[in-house]
């Protein structure tokens, strides 16, 4: 074994002075070597130019103290003048002596020794090799001028009357402060910085300018008129004015001569003065100048940070904004990389925002910038991603580091940032708000095809609106739609409200209803005072305590609403016939001014559980009235309590079939086992119990476990949701658990078809003729920087393509810009969207943010933007509980004890309701569900388009033998014939007419000719597409069954009402928008929960039929 301390290295001796001194010789056989750094810099040259030159503070002085000397010369020279004498005479000898006294001839002495000193200096340390360069320069010929005469007079004592131009030492003082001002502007490379000094450059030249002339003319008219320096200041001034009295001239040609020289030097060195300046001022105006520091602590001021600054984003960031009363005062600065483009600057230049925002060219990742930006006083940061990018996770990258420099900058700074991809939330986890775009997307995707327009709902829940929309338009439909499109939510603490301090030690629900009974706000959510998190409608077991935030749906927040009870509202005669028919709006949202809108209070104070419910409407007799709906309690009861079906607290397993239960063993609650990216929230959702083979997850081939190549071969019991995409990403996640969510029953659970690749062959397979709807989210290869509207190029056709192949197909897409949803369904001709146009122009003038909404595919939640989610990001500024309440509504987030948000539809059964309140009491009394909107579809007639009227000569010709045909080929177009008679019967005659064309041919042969030409006239493009669907379809083996009524489709129009009135009727097929509450919460810790209300807890879609 090898001895461990024989190999450690002895200790290197301690190098001491007293070693040295006593001769300790230790040191002399050690062969290090001591090495000396920077030895080039320890010379006396590079010392002198490290002090005069390097040394930033050292040459600061230098040049200060180069400047003093300069004008001290000047200033001598000028009370040389004022103390001579005039002397009498015109001879030229006065032009070149002049009477100096001994101590001012001193002065300048040692004025000339010193500057010559430092010149000469200055050049030793600046010399590379080149005298002549030194020599030649124009400071050193101007400093050699004024300074050698006066050295040259110590020692010859008749030159010291020797005239020397000491003037001209003005633009040696000028050099020097141009060479001041760069060093102390050295290290600040902003364009601000170069603007004053070009400035300061443009005074001082024209400073010395009239100074050198001042300077002339006076020593010139020496022999004249004797000019003092007032006169030739006068004189200067006049002549460079361009006035020209005349009053003063110069006498002599050498005056002359000077003054030509001199105007000659100005019309050159002014105009390259001026024009550096404009050229800077242009570039300043680029680059946006500066926030001042002064402004940033006495106003307060925002900053959004962008990539690139579009016409769009700045006006839906401004609208939404400065639509809140207190932001009015708040300034907004935009820091963005990129030149301000035309229309940016155009809408810039308007007064009511020039004076609020502020243009800053720059990148978020200097510190310069985020100075000029004054980041570090900022009230919050605003970073956006740039989503036309083609490169989504580069944008994601960017806004990365944008966010990272901002927080090492400004630590103290709000940050709300957005992100484009889920698996990059992690890296910005300290940001104080964060919206990922397909986080929402997705989730909003997955939720229109269960609770339909669910976008719609949160899109018009995020917008800020004063319900102005549509009140113009004749239709009843826009005006409701639009009326309720105001409602936000908005949030008070509840000892200090007026709508719900009277509920303090009751239950959620029935503090809900009761409000909406007496003030129609809805009651949506609260959050206890020591707790962070939201709790959307808790549930009857909820007590509510004073200190409680609550959360409500309304058309104005409370503060802005005054109250009035309603017998004051009888003596004044107001009308409660605003809107007339069976679905008219409360008189609550009708009256609005200024943000302030007045309430009527109804005579409905809080009654004992025993007294009397809410009663049918006086047109049924009291005989055949139903009394079903029972009060709402004030405590909740454990047994009146159902979280299963609103009539049953059946479980779903009992009331399942023996078959159903045994196929469904297979399913299993739990958490997902994987997380797709890191931040993702955990959902309890439905399980399978064992892995299924990746080989079995191909739906068109077979595999050794299955033998199926097309959705119809699998059985499914339920409909499929398909989704066509390009890629599978990690946003899909956010798709596919809400739709295996937990509390969804397993009956309802649908199939989900993943279509990679979306040709016509493959969608058949895919099962898209008994589809309950597609989605279509496949554009990020159509991304472009260049046109970025047309980003939703691919979207739009494909779309286009699918509902002109399959026009009864649900399909739901996301598109980037909101103005392209006019594209979707494009109809040519049709009146209707004509219609619709123009009202969306109409309500865009009158300035509202949501000139959109009316548009059909919209309206009934087929498309959305997701950049009107953008609008959520900015509201959080003022709602800081916007985007957590948006998260729980899809599903994103899940807080034990807070509800999640589920749809009924009305049938037949239940429109013994009636009202809209009856609803909301039966659900509240019931399940504790909350009804916060209701989804309405209504018939819609389209006038006709020539391009969609088909030509049936047999149908004009003999009625009764294809009356069927007649009917089924009406049903397939999406317009009614009979509105246009003349061009129908033009029509016919000019089809009657081709029949007839053509020769004549005798016999089977010309008749069967003649038949298969009147077939082809006939058929209309609908019947060629479906002829084609067909085809392709038997060519794969597929049937055809089911395709014909998928086309048999008639034309409707579907809208959202957000809180309606209390007295709004519900309709048939109406869709119930309920946030009910968590099923989990009623289960009791000791039982086990086989019999789960989870199971009953439904998300119920358009097709359920809840019996009430």
């Amino acid at each position: 074994m090898v001895d461990l301390e024989s190999e450690v290295p002895p200790l290197p001796p301690r190098y001491r002075f007293r070693d040295l001194l006593l001769g300790d010789q230790g040191w002399q056989n050690d062969d290090r070597v001591q090495v000396e750094f920077y030895m080039n810099e320890n010379t006396f040259k590079e010392r002198l130019k490290l002090f005069f030159i390097k040394n930033q503070r050292s040459s600061l002085r230098i040049r200060l103290f180069n400047f003093s000397l300069k004008l001290l010369s000047c200033l001598l020279y000028i009370i040389r003048v004022l103390l001579e004498n005039p002397s009498q005479g015109n001879e030229w000898s006065h032009i070149f002596w002049v009477n100096r006294s001994l101590p001012l001839w001193g002065l300048q002495v040692s004025v000339a020794l010193i500057s010559l000193f430092e010149t000469i200096l200055l050049g030793y340390l600046s010399y590379k090799g080149n005298i002549w360069e030194q020599i030649l320069r124009i400071p050193f010929i101007l400093e050699i001028i004024n300074a050698v005469p006066f050295i040259i007079s110590i020692f010859w004592p008749s030159l010291r009357n020797l005239f020397v131009p000491v003037f001209l030492n003005c633009w040696l003082a000028k050099h020097a402060l141009e060479n001041m001002i760069n060093d102390l502007h050295r290290a600040i490379q902003r364009t601000q910085s170069a603007m004053f000094n070009q400035v300061l450059i443009l005074i001082s030249t024209l400073l010395c300018l009239i100074f050198t002339c001042i300077c002339g003319i006076q020593h010139l008219e020496r022999i004249g008129k004797k000019l003092n320096l007032f006169d030739s200041l006068y004189f200067c001034i006049v002549t460079f004015s361009t006035v020209g009295f005349g009053d003063v001239t110069p006498e002599t040609w050498s005056s002359k001569l000077f003054v030509v020289a001199m105007i000659c030097v100005a019309l050159v060195v002014l105009p390259i003065q001026f024009e550096q300046l404009a050229y800077l001022w242009m570039e300043r105006q680029k680059s946006g100048g500066n926030y001042s520091r002064h402004r940033a602590q006495t106003e307060k001021h925002v900053v959004l940070c962008v990539s690139s600054l579009k016409i769009d984003l700045l006006m839906d960031f401004l609208n939404e904004f400065y639509a809140h009363p207190r932001l009015q005062d708040y300034y907004v600065v935009i820091l963005c990389p990129t030149e301000m483009d035309v229309q940016v600057r155009r809408v810039l230049q308007i007064p009511m925002w020039s004076q609020r925002v502020i243009y800053l060219q720059g990148s978020a990742l200097k510190d310069q910038d985020l100075l000029r930006a004054k980041m570090d006083d900022a009230e919050a940061c605003f970073i956006l991603s740039s989503r036309c990018e083609v490169d989504r996770t580069s944008s994601d990258h960017q806004t990365i580091l944008r966010a990272w420099a901002v927080k090492d900058f400004a630590p103290n700074c709000p940050l709300y940032v957005q992100i484009l991809k889920p698996e990059n939330k992690f890296h910005i986890k300290f940001a104080d708000h964060v919206v990922c775009e397909e986080e929402f997307k997705y989730a909003m995707l997955a939720l229109n095809c269960i609770c339909p327009a669910t976008s719609t709902l949160i899109t018009l829940l995020v917008h800020t609106s004063r319900g102005q929309e549509g009140q113009q338009s004749p239709e009843q439909w826009q005006k409701m739609y639009g009326r309720c499109s105001g409602n936000e939510v908005y949030h008070i603490v509840l000892e200090e409200s007026t709508f719900f301090a009277e509920y303090e030690g009751k239950s959620f629900t029935y503090a809900s209803f009761h409000a909406h009974k007496k003030f129609g706000v809805c009651l949506i959510g609260v959050r206890r005072e020591d707790n962070k998190n939201i709790l959307l409608n808790p549930g009857p077991r909820y007590i509510m305590n004073a200190t409680d935030i609550c959360f409500y749906i309304n058309i104005t927040k409370e503060e802005n609403s005054a109250f009035k009870n309603q017998d004051q509202q009888r003596k004044s005669n107001v009308s409660r016939s605003f809107y007339h028919g069976p679905s008219r709006l409360p008189v609550h949202s009708i009256i609005a001014s200024m943000g302030t809108v007045a309430i009527d209070l109804q005579d409905t104070s809080c009654r004992s559980t025993s007294g009397p419910t809410l009663s049918l409407p006086s047109e049924g007799s009291k005989e055949i009235r139903r009394p079903s709906i029972a009060p709402v309690l004030e405590v909740a009861d454990t047994s009146s309590i159902q979280t299963c079906d609103l009539l049953s607290d059946q479980s779903e397993d009992e009331t399942m079939p023996d078959e159903e239960i045994s196929s469904n063993l297979e399913y299993a609650k739990g958490y997902p086992p994987y997380s797709p990216y890191i931040g993702s929230s955990p959902t309890f959702c439905h399980l399978l119990h064992e892995k299924v083979p990746f080989c079995c997850l191909r739906l068109d081939k077979s595999c050794q476990h299955n033998y199926y190549e097309d959705a119809k071969a699998y059985g499914f019991k339920n409909k499929l949701i398909i989704v066509a995409a390009e890629t599978a990403g990690n946003g899909l996640y956010n798709f596919i658990v809400p739709l295996r969510a937990y509390y969804r029953p397993k009956k309802e659970l649908n199939p989900i078809v993943l279509l990679l690749d979306n040709p016509l062959d493959d969608l058949l397979r895919c099962g898209v003729t008994f589809a309950a709807n597609m989605v279509v989210v496949d554009k990020e290869s159509t991304m472009s920087a260049e046109e970025d509207y047309m980003a939703d190029a691919k979207t739009i056709v494909n779309v286009q393509t699918l509902f002109r192949l399959f026009s009864s197909l649900s399909i739901i897409t996301e598109l980037t810009h909101p103005a392209n949803m006019r594209f979707m369904q494009f109809r040519a001709k049709d009146c209707y969207s004509l219609a619709l146009s123009k009202l969306e122009k109409k309500e865009r003038e009158r300035g509202s943010n949501l000139a959109f909404m009316f548009r059909l595919p919209f309206a009934a939640g087929r498309v959305f933007s997701i950049s009107m989610l953008d609008t959520l990001l900015y509201q959080s500024f003022v709602k800081d509980y916007m985007i957590s309440i948006t998260r729980l509504l899809l599903g994103l987030d899940t807080i034990p004890g807070s509800g999640f948000l589920c749809s009924m539809k009305i049938t037949e059964d239940d429109l013994w309701i009636r009202t809209y309140a009856r609803l909301y009491q039966k659900l509240c009394s019931s399940t504790g569900d909350v009804p916060i909107g209701i989804y309405r579809t209504e018939s819609q007639k389209l006038a006709a388009s020539e391009s969609q009227i088909s030509i049936s000569v047999e149908e004009w010709e003999d009625t009764k033998e294809q009356g069927h045909h007649r009917s089924n080929h009406r049903n397939s177009t999406s317009s009614d014939q009979s509105d246009h008679p003349l061009l129908r019967r033009k029509s016919m005659q000019w089809a009657r007419r081709l029949s007839r064309k053509g020769p004549k041919h005798t016999g089977k042969t010309a008749e069967k000719i003649t038949q298969q030409r009147l077939n082809l006239y006939r058929r209309s493009e609908r019947q060629e597409l479906a002829e084609l669907v067909k085809n392709r379809m038997k060519h794969l083996g597929l049937s055809t069954v089911g395709y014909d009524e998928m086309n048999d489709h008639q034309s409707t129009l579907s809208y959202i009402l957000i809180n309606p009135s209390p007295d709004t009727r519900i309709e048939l097929n109406d869709v119930v928008y309920l946030i009910r509450p968590d099923p989990l919460a009623y289960l009791p810790n000791s039982e086990p929960s086989r019999k789960n209300s989870i199971c009953n807890a439904t998300g119920q879609d358009t097709r359920e039929e809840t019996q009430l």
